[in-house]
């Protein structure tokens, strides 16, 4: 008596397509995993950032290439006011709005600084744009300096002339510095962007988001992914063989 064999009956546009969605499946898997540690990381280096005390902002700091990203700083100088850059769309618990970057003027050798002071409110219609007075008096706030990731996504490209308050899609620095060096004339701009913390003179609605999407989520992202590969091989196993009628014993011995 023989043993039931399986065979295998592979329909080329089946196995060519589980031949080019499986690997890109995996892949997409590993590349969650990966977007989770490297979050992890971030979130870690903030933290750790946080822990320490603020150091004062000053051009020094602007020669230095490393180790900028999320360094608490101190600010010590004074608002300018009516120079606000409005970064449109930016949503809170659904509610649109703006973030508001004001130039300071540092205390310090007349330097100027772009200070994120967080979130306000904006007309959804846009047919006025929000007011953030700012105070008169000098300030001595803290926040942290933000390095951008890369360059900004914009939809098109962004109008630097015009009235203030400008509003912009996302802050372009190396484009803004002749238009804050005309504004606030005499000054040289810093060349990075800080934010305001909670709490601070001039600061509006803070909540810094360091990472947008957690390390949980990527991991479970990285979950489905690999279901669906395994979906997909098991879905092509059984499609390509007699491998169901094995298990399910509809595969008879023969003598």
């Amino acid at each position: 008596m023989s043993s039931p064999r399986l065979h295998l009956d592979l329909e080329w546009r089946t196995t060519l397509f589980t031949a080019l969605l499986l690997p890109l499946l995996i892949y997409l898997g590993f590349w969650q995993l990966q977007r989770a540690d490297e979050k992890a990381l971030l979130a870690t280096a903030f933290a750790e950032r946080q822990a320490s005390a603020p150091v004062l902002l000053s051009a020094d700091l602007a020669g230095q290439k490393d180790g900028l990203a999320y360094l608490p700083v101190r600010i010590r100088g004074k608002f300018v006011p009516g120079k606000d850059i409005l970064l449109d769309n930016r949503l809170q618990r659904g509610q649109f709005g703006y973030e508001v970057v004001s130039p300071v003027v540092l205390s310090s050798g007349g330097d100027v600084v772009l200070v994120n002071r967080g979130w306000i409110a904006g007309d959804s219609a846009r047919r006025s744009l929000p007011s953030a007075p700012v105070p008169n008096e000098p300030i001595d706030v803290t926040g942290h300096l933000y390095i951008a990731p890369g360059e900004p996504y914009l939809l098109a490209e962004q109008a630097f002339a015009g009235p203030w308050p400008k509003v912009l899609q996302a802050l372009e620095m190396e484009k803004l510095r002749p238009v804050i060096e005309r504004a606030v004339s005499g000054s040289s701009m810093f060349p990075h962007l800080v934010r305001l913390d909670s709490g601070q003179a001039g600061a509006l609605q803070v909540d810094w988001q360091v990472i947008n999407v957690s390390p949980q989520k990527h991991r479970g992202y990285a979950l489905q992914w690999f279901c669906m590969a395994a979906a997909l091989a098991i879905l092509f196993v059984l499609r390509s063989s007699n491998v169901w009628l094995y298990l399910t014993g509809k595969v008879r011995n023969r003598d």
